[in-house]
Formats: C-alpha cells, sequence, structure tokens
C-alpha cells in the first residue's frame, strides 16, 4: 500500500494491522462458531481520531476520521469518513468513504464499500459476503465505473476491514496472558490477510491530551514490512480498559518518518468511560 499517511493509518488500524503473508494457512471454522456476542457499543456511538504525522522531530497535524454507527433492524452500520486539513491538502490531500454493513447476530460482514481519494491515488472497492456459503463477490478497481467483479472464495469467520475492529472490541482480554495472540482474519483488496494482534497487558492512569487520563490496554498488531513499514517496526495501540474498549491512541513508524492518531471526542457509548476525565 503506497498511499499512506495518517488519516489513512487511523482507518486502517484502529486496533488492527495485517499480519505477514496472504498465504498463510487458515485453519477451518465450523462456521455456527462465527458469532460474536455485541456488548461494546451501541447506536449512535460516534468517536472521532485526529491524525499527526512526524517528520524530523515535529508533529505536524494531518487530518481527521470520523467513525458513526447505527442500528438497523438486523445490523449494525459503520460509516467512516477521513480527510486532511485543508492545510495539508497541498502535501497530501485525502478524502476517504468507508462503509460497513455488519450482521447484528454474528457481528461479522454483510457488505462493505471503500471509495479513496489519496493525491492522485484512486479507488473503488465493493464487497458482498454469503458468509454460509463462504465466498464474496468484489467489485474493485480505480473508479465504480471501471471496477471488474470478481468471485473470491472467503474462509468462515472473515472480516472487512471496519467489521474486525467493531468485533475485537467485543474480545475478553482477561481470557489471554500476556504475550498471547488475539487471531482473525479479514479480506481486503481481493485477498486474505491473517491477523495476530499480541496482548500486552494493562496501563493505568494513561494521559490523553484535553481528553484525560484513562485505564488501558495495549496491544501490538503484527506489520507488513515493505514500502510503509521498516522491517521489525512494531505499531502500538491502547484502548480503554472498561466496556467500550474504544481506541485511545495509535503509534505506527513508517518507512518515512511516524504517524500516530489521538482520540479527539467521543459520545453515544454504551458505557461512561473508567478513567479520570477532564
Amino acid at each position: 500500500m503506497k498511499y499512506y499517511n495518517g488519516v489513512y493509518i487511523i482507518i486502517l488500524a484502529c486496533v488492527l494491522y495485517f499480519s505477514t503473508g496472504a498465504d498463510e494457512a487458515i485453519s477451518d471454522i465450523p462456521i455456527n462458531d462465527c458469532k460474536i456476542e455485541n456488548t461494546a457499543f451501541v447506536s449512535g456511538e460516534k468517536i472521532v481520531y485526529k491524525a499527526y504525522y512526524n517528520w524530523q522531530f515535529v508533529w505536524i497535524p494531518a487530518g481527521e476520521a470520523v467513525f458513526h454507527l447505527v442500528e438497523k433492524n438486523d445490523s449494525y452500520e459503520v460509516t467512516v469518513y477521513g480527510k486532511t486539513y485543508k492545510s495539508y491538502d497541498p502535501f497530501f490531500r485525502v478524502r476517504d468513504y468507508f462503509h460497513s454493513v455488519i450482521d447484528k447476530k454474528t457481528l461479522y460482514p454483510k457488505s462493505f464499500v471503500r471509495i479513496v481519494e489519496e493525491g492522485n491515488y484512486r479507488k473503488f472497492d465493493s464487497l458482498s459476503f454469503n458468509q454460509n456459503s463462504r465466498f464474496a463477490i468484489s467489485f474493485n478497481g480505480r473508479t465504480r465505473e471501471t471496477a471488474t467483479r470478481k468471485y473470491i472464495t472467503v474462509p468462515a469467520c472473515t472480516h472487512d476491514l471496519l467489521s474486525v475492529l467493531y468485533s475485537m472490541r467485543n474480545i475478553n482480554v482477561n481470557a489471554y496472558k500476556e504475550g498471547e495472540h488475539i487471531p482473525t482474519k479479514i479480506l481486503f483488496d481481493e485477498n486474505i490477510y491473517p491477523i495476530k494482534v499480541r496482548y500486552e497487558g494493562k496501563q493505568k492512569n494513561f494521559e490523553i491530551k484535553d481528553l484525560g487520563t484513562f485505564n488501558t490496554i495495549k496491544v501490538i498488531p503484527d506489520l507488513v514490512t515493505g514500502n510503509v513499514f521498516k522491517d521489525g517496526n512494531k505499531m502500538q495501540v491502547w484502548v480503554t480498559d472498561d466496556g467500550n474498549k474504544l481506541p485511545l491512541l495509535i503509534e505506527s513508524p513508517l518507512s518515512v518518518g511516524s504517524a500516530k492518531a489521538v482520540l479527539k471526542s467521543y459520545s453515544g457509548l454504551r458505557y461512561k468511560v473508567q478513567g479520570f476525565e477532564k
């Protein structure tokens, strides 16, 4: 993924990033086991992140990403808008849109749309999942008009880019020991990626500027090395240690510089955040 900045990192990796190797063996899981109970979020939740890019020890505000969730009869619909600030547009302009329809009973996706405008790069990506029959229909290309259709066989319990975030917020981390991995998998750009997220334990009195001090859980997703990330670099993520499992801070080294996403505001949460809010 050549086209990258702080805003895109928020959207791609609020809690996760892809682990190495799309061809890694993925164990087959009975479809009946692909169910996750939602205990973390409710309709109307809105969370906003501010992205920063670090260049020569200077943190530059780059843009924002807004996540909004609404509940329908049998699904949750998540919409994300990511864009750079006007002051950052001359360097690298971003206007990204993501939308996922997530089955309310299972927290696995029914459909997903991604429309990307990043610099001169354009991408249209639409997915329609049939989880029971284990396939997805993809329309992928530079634009909606030029997108080509592809039938993709998917393993059981496969997520899209947004559903994985909301399902992982419902993981009971108390069932894991420090250093253990939380596995899952995702369909992205017509490839299946296994994901490994390492649970790093809990940290109290973690401060987020302008919001307060929080009790947190720390996780480290594995990263793909290449154009964006250097070999051995690790993304670090802190989420609230409460029922919301709300991502607070994402720090990520890049091949050139580094980026971070910081929670700016939130509303409509299911629970009161456990911490010492300002």
